[in-house]
């Protein structure tokens, strides 16, 4: 175990800090409940057209491979995380509500969520190494922990399908605004875990995580099954609209699929499974998922298929965090969350640009390049079997407290 990686002690984490972080996952959370269902929705409502949004909800992607691995880095590498984060989330609801002054302008509309996007998107992988340290330190499972960020996704969905039916859909992006604004309030309830002391300020051995084959086999794979997300994530409210279900109709669809993470989440230290058998039956759900999506289901399949996303994301975030605990130092987990961000944004940055393209010609067969993507990752995964599922070197730290 190398000297910037903290033995897990197996005490009680401190109150303070396990609600703190609890409220701030749920804040985090609720933003992308209520930005995932409606965002394209008012993105449609002000005049942007089909290929405009999907450039313009690939911005957070592509912030995630540029400007993020620069933010998370150097938040660890001064010990800043918590102070990173109320930065990140005091810009984020500034520029939502920015975004609710503009009309009808792509170029204004996509340079403001440019900008936002570069606060917003390093708020989920800051938040996730500020937890696996403590997963570390303390010996508490992420899951858990990460459950109440889901949690939260279901009631910002259910909330927002509620006032879709009551208010223009031009108007959405305050409800967006509203939630990001009470995550400026919930980062201030942090608890400051990474302190100057609290971890070594600066490791003796420098970690070369680009440099590892193991490290690159681990974010790829990831990154190929979670971008397999993109057109759900970019048209998916737009083809149930299409369709003609309501607002409380595509809310519910989002919210069934979360419901199922909550459920894999809240199970995860009860799995026996190891994390890299958990990436690939992710990966295998999503190639099912996606084929038959593809095929336009009527809403009773629709319903069921939903429920795999508590595979497809889920038991995917799972073995990832379960393989970066074995191979990666603790000292700089969020480094590596970092460079994960940016892989899985290139991939899906990539897909919701070409998904774009595509549902402007093809429509709902968008799909079929989401299944391909998630093959793309189940095949990472079963070439590099042996060397995930290996023991952790005596300079890592162990993989408790994610499952398997």
């Amino acid at each position: 175990m190398s000297p910037g990686t903290k033995i897990p002690i197996k005490t009680k984490a401190p109150k303070r800090f396990a609600v703190g972080l609890a409220v701030f996952y749920a804040t985090v959370f609720s933003v992308t409940g209520t930005y995932l269902p409606f965002f394209t929705v008012w993105l449609k409502a002000i005049g942007i057209e089909a290929f405009w949004i999907g450039v313009i909800v690939a911005a957070p992607s592509i912030t995630r491979f540029t400007i993020l691995p620069f933010i998370t880095a150097q938040a660890e590498q001064r010990h800043a995380l918590r102070a990173a984060l109320i930065t990140t989330a005091t810009v984020t609801a500034l520029g939502f509500i920015c975004l609710g002054l503009l009309r009808g302008s792509p170029l204004a509309v996509l340079a403001v969520f440019a900008v936002t996007a570069c606060a917003w998107t390093p708020l989920v992988p800051l938040t996730d190494g500020y937890a696996l340290k403590a997963v570390a330190r303390f010996g508490l499972n992420y899951g858990p922990l990460r459950l109440w960020g889901s949690t939260a996704f279901v009631v910002g969905a259910l909330v927002s399908g509620v006032l879709a039916d009551l208010i223009a859909p031009e108007h959405l992006i305050w409800v967006i605004a509203a939630t990001a604004a009470l995550g400026v309030f919930a980062a201030f309830g942090l608890q400051p875990f990474d302190a100057p002391g609290t971890w070594p300020a600066a490791p003796v051995r420098r970690v070369a995580l680009l440099r590892n084959p193991t490290f690159l086999a681990i974010i790829i794979a990831a990154g190929l099954i979670q971008g397999s997300h993109a057109a759900y994530y970019t048209f998916g409210s737009i083809v149930w609209q299409g369709a003609g279900y309501g607002g409380k109709t595509i809310a519910s669809l989002w919210v069934l699929g979360v419901l199922a993470e909550i459920v894999v989440f809240a199970w995860s230290p009860r799995l026996t499974i190891s994390p890299s058998r958990m990436m690939l039956i992710g990966a295998l759900c999503a190639i099912v998922r996606w084929l038959i999506t593809a095929q336009d289901p009527p809403l009773e399949v629709l319903v069921a298929v939903q429920l795999l996303h508590g595979a497809t994301f889920g038991l995917t975030q799972l073995g990832m965090m379960g393989l970066l605990m074995r191979h990666v130092p603790t000292h700089v987990i969020a480094r590596a969350q970092g460079y994960f961000t940016a892989c899985s944004g290139l991939a899906m940055s990539s897909a919701a640009m070409a998904s774009g393209a595509l549902f402007a010609r093809y429509g709902i067969a968008v799909y079929g390049l989401m299944a391909a993507m998630a093959l793309s990752g189940a095949l990472v995964v079963l070439i590099w079997r042996r060397r995930l599922d290996a023991p952790p070197a005596s300079d890592q730290p162990h993989s408790s407290g994610v499952g398997g």
